[in-house]
């Protein structure tokens, strides 16, 4: 295995190497459970979800942590440090009447149904946020002593002079922050970009708790720290997420954790960029996004989305358009056409018409391309047209009846390998009845002996039992259910 893994530390693809051998740690930044998902939030979840796969593929054993924020994520987290405005949670709970846990384990519960809608193979462990208080204030006072943060007034921030790597991710570094900053400063921060750890909760704050500096909650960036050094250690092999984690909650990750413990948090960051719609970032706050139940709605499928998905580079900005994702519908019935079409002839055995020819086993050459490409930085959309460049080649053996029981079996065999990659669910084509299989071959006669007629009217009865047969050479045919 030669990966290859563009690192959004460093700025250059580096060939992984995992800190235990056959071993990796990998921590995901999960959703915060206040509102349904978008396809924008599932893209960055298939990212990490392909990578787990490729290193499962090569026989890895992967650890995957994805946290679930259910406390301390702010309204203005894309303002400053997200440290400002009320806790999404909270807020929706005020809306709707309900408390916070019942907000949380309701979009928990969705988050996880829709992973399984789009075959996101569940995590090792989905730690909450609120469950690791303790290990959260564990750290912060840990940073108070070492001189990392400060507390006023029952709040603590992390004081970024004193990390002097900080804005490594990012390219945001103090000097590059300081120009043209207008930032409206906390009157408890002793620098305008210092982040919180903890504050102090109004007491009408709904989710509050005991702590050595007051009764409050922890800031968003802390809990990660957290939860992925509780279950990976002081160093993991892969952090992943959306670009816009980079700054500031990456950063700021990195800071508080490294200034912990005094060892390198992460050896790869990934990133996933932005899903677009109409040129603009898909986000909740814009309004501009779809769930997939509405996209089921509107005759679409899960697995059309992640194939489209799949045909983006993951550093690569995606336009979501509905042409785009007529295109993928098409292309995955073309896959699960043609794997159902390998699986028929496979079972058919070498004494088939349509399954006479040589047993070639040219899957190994495809199988090296597509490794190539995963290889390279997770190159979907090349490892792609490897796939639709062997559908083409075995479509025209089977259209010249050259293809034999044998090599079909080697194909699925194939397809099957890289699949746990790709994770295309793809349903079993349905049993054909027996009384469609007689009037199908009754119509074969037909037409043997040229008896058009009775040929039309044959496939017009089967097409009224809701199938459609297709013919190829030789007089030979496929049915499928329309």
């Amino acid at each position: 295995m030669a990966l290859k893994i563009y690192n959004t530390l460093t700025k250059s693809k580096e060939e992984f190497k995992p800190i235990h051998p056959g071993k990796v740690g990998m921590y995901v930044c999960g959703p915060t459970v206040y509102d349904y998902l978008h396809p924008g939030n599932l893209r960055s979840y298939m990212t990490a979800d392909v990578l787990r796969r490729y290193l499962e593929y090569h026989g890895y054993e992967v650890r995957m942590i994805k946290n679930i924020t259910d406390v301390g994520h702010l309204t203005e987290d894309s303002i400053g440090q997200g440290d400002s405005g009320e806790d999404k949670i909270s807020k929706k709970a005020q809306i709707e009447r309900k408390t916070p846990r019942q907000i949380a384990d309701f979009f928990e519960e969705y988050f996880h149904a829709a992973e399984k809608k789009i075959n996101i193979k569940k995590a090792s462990f989905f730690p909450r946020a609120t469950e690791h208080i303790q290990q959260m204030i564990k750290i912060i006072s840990s940073l108070i002593e070492k001189g990392y943060a400060y507390e006023v007034n029952g709040n603590v921030f992390f004081d970024v002079t004193k990390f002097s790597t900080y804005g490594n991710l990012s390219g945001n570094t103090l000097d590059n922050l300081k120009v043209g900053a207008r930032l409206e400063e906390h009157p408890d921060k002793k620098n305008p970009w210092d982040f919180a750890l903890w504050l102090k909760a109004p007491k009408e704050h709904l989710m509050k708790w005991e702590s050595p500096w007051s009764v409050g909650y922890p800031g968003w960036h802390i809990e990660c720290s957290a939860m992925s050094m509780e279950y990976l250690g002081d160093t993991m092999d892969i952090h992943a997420g959306g670009e816009d984690n980079i700054f500031p909650h990456h950063e700021a990750e990195i800071a508080q954790s490294e200034g912990y413990s005094g060892k390198k948090f992460v050896n790869f960051w990934v990133h996933t960029r932005f899903l677009l719609t109409d040129g603009k970032k898909m986000s909740k706050s814009k309004g501009n996004f779809f769930t997939l139940e509405e996209l089921e709605e509107k005759g679409y499928t899960s697995m059309a989305l992640r194939l489209l998905f799949l045909s983006g580079h993951h550093r690569t900005q995606l336009n979501f358009t509905w042409p785009a994702l007529d295109q993928a519908t098409t292309n995955f019935q073309k896959i699960s056409e043609w794997a159902n079409n390998l699986k028929s002839i496979e079972s058919r055995g070498a004494g088939s018409r349509v399954s006479m020819g040589e047993e070639i086993d040219f899957s190994h050459i495809y199988q090296k391309r597509f490794e190539a490409a995963m290889d390279d930085d997770l190159n979907t959309p090349l490892a792609l047209a490897v796939l639709y460049e062997l559908i083409t080649e075995t479509n025209k053996l089977i259209a010249e009846e050259k293809l034999s029981a044998a090599t079909a079996k080697n194909i699925f065999n194939f397809w099957e390998k890289i699949n746990k990659v790709l994770g295309l669910a793809i349903a079993d084509r349905e049993e054909i009845p027996k009384e469609i299989i007689k009037l199908a071959e009754a119509r074969k006669t037909a037409r043997e002996n040229k008896d058009f007629a009775k040929s039309d009217e044959l496939r017009e009865k089967i097409s009224e039992f809701g199938y459609e047969i297709d013919d190829s050479k030789n007089n030979n045919y496929t049915i499928k259910k329309k």
